[in-house]
């Protein structure tokens, strides 16, 4: 299950991320995200991790969303994903912070032109009245934009799971799984490793 870093577990999750891209049908960074609401009861939804690197897991979204207010309320957030073709999991839980104005930038710069209208054009989380009156939100920022640079919207961003849990599980015979757990506390850079009973 492990790299040759055996201390450090981005390497690990890196490897597996390559070899789930291989391997899965669709998208590899697919995840559950789990946030909590103000009275601590648990949301999850399926979102897509953008970036994955020692600072933390990188996912975006519209700030008026409930996760994203939720994110804000509380600050903490736990990650999910599952690769079934290759029988392996990853369990994340962590704190978690905006990205910075111009990464945020960066990475809605690099979306398909239709996504980028379509990220004006969604009030999302918000009541809906009927399919007619999303497709005509996006005709007018479609308009609105025509040819031209489609610029990030002020209440679109993304956020950072800075990670103090990173659990790998591989699927084994008769339930007997592979359990291996990196921890370590807030303000912590090395982290504590173990195996775990299935």
């Amino acid at each position: 299950m492990e790299t040759g870093d055996e201390d450090e577990p981005f390497a690990l999750f890196a490897a597996w991320m390559q070899e789930a891209r291989g391997a899965e049908s669709a998208d590899a960074e697919a995840c559950a995200l789990a946030s909590a609401d103000a009275e601590g009861a648990p949301n999850v939804r399926m979102v897509l991790v953008r970036g994955a690197d020692r600072r933390g897991f990188v996912f975006y979204t519209n700030l008026g969303s409930v996760k994203g207010a939720e994110l804000r309320a509380n600050p903490r957030a736990a990650l999910c994903f599952h690769w079934k073709s290759l029988g392996r999991q990853v369990r994340v839980r962590g704190t978690v912070q905006p990205v910075s104005n111009d990464e945020a930038d960066e990475y809605f710069a690099s979306r398909p032109r239709g996504s980028r209208i379509g990220a004006w054009a969604s009030r999302q989380s918000q009541p809906m009245p009927g399919r007619l009156a999303l497709e005509k939100r996006v005709a007018e920022y479609g308009l609105r934009y025509g040819v031209g640079e489609v610029p990030r919207p002020p209440f679109w961003s993304g956020f950072r799971l800075h990670p103090l849990h990173i659990e790998f599980w591989r699927e084994g015979r008769f339930r007997l799984h592979d359990r291996l757990v990196y921890r370590r506390t807030a303000g912590e850079s090395g982290w504590r490793k173990e195996k775990l009973f299935p």
